[in-house]
């Protein structure tokens, strides 16, 4: 009880809120009573304070491990931003600055270090540990040390060497982004002793979610991005060429962008991000080398002008938006030409798993993309995770859902083409026989002899894809095979056969001979919601003249102190500030993100520019 209190006011004192977010008192709580901790929780669910609350409330130094540079910084400004004694130690920092930061260590004035986990392995900062009392280790971005993971790290693998040296202290593993399977290895591989595991919601209720075709994808963007002046966004490219192009004719349109590659130099790549953060630049447009470490809040749209190339990766550069809780497109421009780009990069891998595995995530992609059933669901359920509703009110299938109609007879046409090939081929094949092509492969195989070669009229060949894809994607059909995927039938396929009945998406333009029955709301699909809430702001809505006036002071603010602007404050912060108008301490220290020590520093200036907006001064 007394350990309950003391977490809440310190939770109140140093970050300015007055309620833990759902696991993390749990996770604390096991911290604290030095358990081993493994944590599977999204961007903006609130990771850090799970070891940050710790490291405060126990005796000694805890240690961050941490895998990019510009992370250990920016998190490093905003615990020293709110009074918390933290440093890093990387290659950035001169000779006397690290022996500045060593002699605050070794006195016992330092919190809170941040490593990436080659200095950690070093002999010089194992020696160094040895003379201090290390509360707890913990592991950011853990997911990196598992090779089935999406940004693995070799580095990363010699982690598991601190249960070794040392037992007694507590380890938390940290990532936002794991399938079970990476989870468990993740867990082996850091040799956690009898962990506590837990696993917060995949479902980001403030992001929405929307496919649009790559068609006229530039002009689409143009469009887009005129509607979101003022506000901060990320554009994700899979080459260096197509965002140094992207960017520069986005610049000729009038808009202020920065490209982001590892083409550029360090110093460059510096520059670009830190303007960015520091909302000098509304949008940057970059590869996936962008963004890791990014924890710029108020970004407001995430674009993939390219495919990803993995379920992980995306989720986890959409996760990069609205870590503040408040709204975020996720928009995606798609065309099943960006399989083929993909693939070749995929099949120069030397190693045949490797291959495999990276050509199953990527039809994975492919079927996130193409599916008509609701995007959070299948991103969820990707993860291990289960929507119970079929309507989540924030994506582009949901709130635009396409008619559907009894495709049957249609059903039973392919499936009777899988059965009579003896499931011996894939999915382009089967469609080319009931479409009833003559190529020279049909007629090799004398293919062009079956029953079902040319049984496929009404639908162009392209109509009769989609349609098979959508059968494999709801288990009407299996598919064997990485990289040679052939269709194979299973028990649904069996029930079809056998006149059961299947509604697929109505393909635009088809010609319908059989003049199907059309259901206009799709298969057992609740009604969407006639008004989607999916930003979870318990306040008012914030006046926007004082919201601007508190920005521009919030910036004035962070150019003086060369920090990023939400260091100072948040957009949550500034926008509850504008609703609520405090003008004492007592009112301003109700606002959330405002601790004891920012009400000290920052109250004074921002309660007189509340003030003099309310008399109406400029």
């Amino acid at each position: 009880m007394i350990i309950g209190i003391y977490m809440h006011r310190t939770l109140q004192k140093y970050f300015g809120y007055s309620e833990f977010r759902p696991l993390q008192e749990d996770i604390i709580s096991d911290v604290l009573n030095k358990k081993d901790t493994f944590v599977l929780m999204p961007t903006g669910g609130g990771k850090s304070i799970c070891y940050q609350i710790p490291a405060l409330m126990m005796d000694g130094l805890a240690i961050v491990v941490s895998p990019l540079i510009s992370l250990m910084k920016d998190q490093v400004d905003g615990l020293v931003s709110n009074g918390i004694a933290a440093a890093y130690l990387n290659s950035t920092l001169s000779y006397r600055e690290v022996q500045e930061t060593t002699r605050a260590i070794l006195d016992g004035h330092m919190k809170i270090l941040y490593v990436a986990p080659e200095r950690l392995c070093m002999k010089s900062t194992m020696d160094l540990l040895s003379y201090v009392n290390v509360s707890l280790f913990a592991i950011d971005e853990a997911h990196c040390i598992s090779q089935w993971g999406h940004d693995f790290r070799p580095e990363y693998r010699r982690m598991g060497f601190l249960k070794e040296k040392f037992p007694d202290v507590p380890v938390i593993g940290l990532t936002a982004t794991a399938t079970p399977k990476v989870k468990d290895d993740t867990i082996k591989l850091l040799n956690l002793k009898s962990p506590s595991v837990y696993v917060a919601s995949f479902n980001r209720s403030n992001l929405s979610y929307e496919i649009r075709p790559k068609k006229d994808s530039y002009g689409n963007l143009v469009n887009y991005i005129q509607g979101q002046a003022g506000n901060s966004g990320i554009i994700y490219c899979n080459s260096r060429k197509s965002v140094e192009s992207l960017s520069r004719k986005l610049n000729n349109e009038g808009f202020h962008t920065l490209p982001y590659h590892a083409g550029l130099s360090d110093s460059k790549r510096h520059e670009h991000q830190e303007r960015f953060i520091r909302d000098d630049v509304d949008i940057i447009v970059a590869t996936v080398a962008f963004g890791m470490g990014i924890d710029k809040p108020n970004v407001r749209f995430v674009i993939h002008y390219d495919l990803p190339k993995n379920i992980e990766g995306y989720y986890q550069e959409t996760g990069r938006g609205g870590r503040d809780g408040l709204e975020c497109e996720c928009i995606l421009y798609f065309s099943r030409g960006d399989w083929y780009k993909i693939k070749y990069f995929i099949d120069q891998m030397s190693k045949k798993s490797e291959r495999d595995i990276a050509t199953v995530k990527l039809r994975g992609m492919i079927d996130y993309c193409e599916s008509t059933t609701c995007r959070r669901k299948v991103l969820l359920g990707y993860f291990g995770e289960k929507l119970e509703s079929d309507n989540c009110g924030g994506c582009d299938v949901c709130l635009k859902p396409r008619d559907t109609f009894d495709a049957s007879d249609a059903a039973r046409t392919l499936l009777s083409c899988v059965d009579e090939v003896n499931e011996r081929f894939g999915m382009t094949h089967i469609v080319d026989i009931i479409s009833g092509s003559m190529a020279k492969k049909i007629k090799s195989y004398k293919h062009d002899r079956l029953k079902s070669h040319g049984t496929g009229d009404g639908y162009s060949k392209s109509e009769w894809l989609d349609m098979a894809r959508e059968m494999v994607r709801l288990g009407y059909l299996d598919v064997k095979g990485a990289r040679y995927p052939l269709l194979s039938l299973n028990k649904k396929s069996r029930e079809i056969l056998a006149g059961g009945e299947v509604y697929l998406t109505r393909p635009s333009g088809a010609v319908d001979v059989k003049t199907p029955k059309v259901r206009n709301t799709g298969p057992k699909r609740s009604p969407a919601p006639k008004k989607p809430k999916r930003v979870p702001t318990p306040i008012s809505r914030p006046d926007k003249g004082l919201f601007d006036r508190l920005k521009k002071l919030r910036k004035q603010l962070a150019e003086d102190e060369d920090v990023p602007p939400y260091i100072i404050f948040a957009d949550t912060s500034l926008r509850q500030m504008a609703a609520k108008y405090p003008l004492k301490n007592e009112e301003f220290l109700d606002i959330t993100g405002v601790g004891e020590f920012k009400l000290k520093k920052y109250g004074p200036v921002f309660l007189e520019e509340i003030a003099r907006y309310l008399k109406g001064s400029k």
